[in-house]
């Protein structure tokens, strides 16, 4: 509930303070003499649009404090937030604006905590709700009016509907996953084509060792130089072993030296280990001898074995340039690319068990939506039923209303688009209320929707901004027992031109507009007045005062005429709020 309502420099109101109580709080006034500015005031602090305008001229910043007193819900969304109570379990927001470079900035605070205009929301939706006669556009909205249907449904709807945002986002998950899947195929089939070749050329080509490409080039050498190598193994041979018979060979020299080394170290011993020394050269040059001419007769030219050789060398040469660049890394690609390609086939899921997957989802989603839907159904019923009657108080009993429903794609919010259909009059057709409800027809159907609500709407203060008009007699009688009635559940909050209205108030306020004189610049600089225009609200909390402000709002009769018709209202009102008929 809204208790203090204090406002500093906002549009003409300079410094106002205003304490609302429970019930029915109304406002009073002049046509333009400010009653809808305390309403943008409230809706400022709440976290509502602001513009420079908004800033008192010649001012450079404006402030609009509201206090509230909590709930237990209330107070447990607040500890939710982060939020102290203040000591008297009081809510205080506020919000400042000021004037920089011609815009308009604000902070907004609750109980003195800076917050973001995401919490305000969230706030705001806890405890202010406004409707005015131009709420037209919310009543054509489908998804304003699938909320309101939910919230008149009551808590097994709110939890379908909360059901259905889950699975929602499942679905909507799996549906990612999958496009996400399908968008990679093309490239994952081309990666997978391409690692299969590759790693059918690298198989294909045997790579066992790192230096087999080595080997072969040496093997290629030798099988390209056989003739040159024959001989000069044999050259070889004959130096170490066995020449032509004219120059000696290293073995008869070595064989000449031992002789003398013989005879040598028979006058001296110490020349033993000399003669040793050439008995084993002579003994290895035999041997090197033995094993050259082997290799020389061994070898043999082989045009078929060069030619596998020069072959391999070349698949070899071309896996490198592929692969490489040397034999040890093309190997070391070829595993790698193994492992690669067993992911690709092995480890990804098929896009048909994605479709699966998000079929069930779809399925799930689609079931979900059903039983909202048929949920919304049997609330638009009694919907239709409640409010009709709502409305036959409010000289509108002959109106056909319906709640249409009609499927659409599925959201988080369900699979039906909602619709207000509205007939005034016998016989015509029914069509949205938006496009065909007058001015005063519209009021009075946002009123019953507001008392069909009441008792499901958790907001503390309702407001009604001229909810009245265009409306008179028996009519505005009943907008002002509907009020009446709300204002038993909620703090009501209504400005309004009507004396009927008025009347019902627990708590009177009239808005003044006043031209008063103010002083600009210093006195002791001689500052000289000027006239402002200043917004002034008074409580009427006296019998005398309220008789003589309805008399003047009924107008258009004598003084005590209107003095008598005025206590007549305030007598009829009292006997209403005691249970009375109210035709006395």
């Amino acid at each position: 509930m809204l208790s203090l309502l204090r406002i500093e420099n906002f549009a003409l109101i300079d410094k106002l303070e205003l304490e609302f109580g429970s019930g029915l709080n109304v406002l009073t006034g002049e046509t333009g003499a400010g009653k809808s500015i305390i309403l943008d005031a409230i809706d400022a602090a709440l976290g509502g649009k602001v513009s420079s305008r908004v800033i008192r001229t010649g001012s450079s910043r404006a402030m609009v404090e509201a206090t509230f007193t909590s709930n237990s819900a209330f107070a447990a969304w607040l500890t939710e937030q982060e939020i102290d109570l203040i000591d008297d379990n009081s809510v205080v927001v506020s919000r400042e604006i000021t004037l920089s470079s011609g815009k308009a900035r604000s902070r907004s605070r609750v109980n003195g905590v800076l917050v973001n205009q995401q919490l305000m929301a969230g706030l705001r939706d806890r405890l202010v709700e406004i409707t005015a006669q131009g709420q037209t556009v919310l009543v054509g909205q489908s998804a304003q009016i699938r909320d309101w249907l939910d919230l008149y449904g009551g808590e097994s709807m709110l939890q379908q509907r909360h059901f259905v945002a889950n699975i929602y986002n499942t679905y909507q998950q799996a549906h990612q996953i999958l496009e996400k899947r399908r968008t990679s195929e093309r490239e994952r089939l081309q990666q997978l084509d391409l690692l299969t070749y590759q790693v059918k050329e690298l198989g294909d080509a045997n790579l066992s060792e790192a230096d087999e490409l080595e080997q072969l080039q040496q093997e290629q050498q030798r099988l390209n130089h056989v003739v040159e190598l024959q001989q000069m193994s044999y050259k070889t041979y004959q130096a170490l072993y066995q020449s032509d018979g004219e120059t000696p060979t290293a073995v008869d020299l070595l064989g000449d030296s031992e002789a003398t080394l013989t005879d040598m170290a028979e006058y001296d011993a110490q020349l033993q280990v000399l003669l040793d020394l050439v008995r084993d050269a002579q003994a290895t040059v035999t041997e090197v001898a033995r094993q050259i001419n082997t290799y020389g007769e061994s070898l043999e030219a082989d045009p078929l074995r060069l030619e596998e050789v020069e072959e391999r060398i070349r698949e070899l040469k071309q896996i490198c340039r592929k692969y490489g660049p040397t034999l040890s890394e093309a190997i070391a690609y070829y595993q790698r690319i193994q492992a690669e390609l067993a992911k690709l086939n092995d480890s990804e899921q098929s896009i048909e068990s994605l479709e699966l997957q998000e079929q069930e989802c779809w399925e799930k989603l689609t079931q979900a939506c059903h039983k909202l839907t048929q949920l919304r159904r049997t609330a638009a019923l009694e919907l239709e039923a409640e409010l009709l009657k709502e409305l036959k108080p409010l000289a509108m009993e002959k109106v056909q209303f319906q709640v249409e429903i009609v499927p659409t794609s599925p959201t988080t919010a369900g699979a039906d688009k909602i619709t207000f259909m509205f007939s005034p009059n016998p016989g015509e057709p029914l069509q949205p209320l938006s496009e065909i409800a007058s001015g005063g027809e519209m009021s009075r159907f946002l009123l019953a929707l507001k008392a069909c609500f009441s008792q499901a709407d958790a907001t503390g203060t309702l407001v009604f901004d001229e909810i009245d008009v265009g409306v008179s007699g028996r009519v505005a009688q009943a907008i002002a027992e509907k009020l009446h009635q709300l204002s038993q559940s909620h703090q009501v909050l209504s400005v309004t031109h009507q004396p009927l209205v008025a009347a019902m108030a627990d708590r009177h306020f009239r808005v003044d507009k006043q031209v008063v004189n103010q002083v600009k610049g210093k006195k002791e600089h001689n500052g000289h007045s000027e006239e402002r225009t200043v917004v002034r609200v008074i409580t009427l909390d006296n019998l005398t005062k309220r008789r003589e402000e309805l008399a003047q709002l009924a107008g258009g009769k004598s003084a005590q005429e209107a003095i008598a018709f005025a206590e007549s209202l305030l007598t009829q009102a009292a006997n209403h709020r005691r249970g009375g008929s109210g035709n006395d």
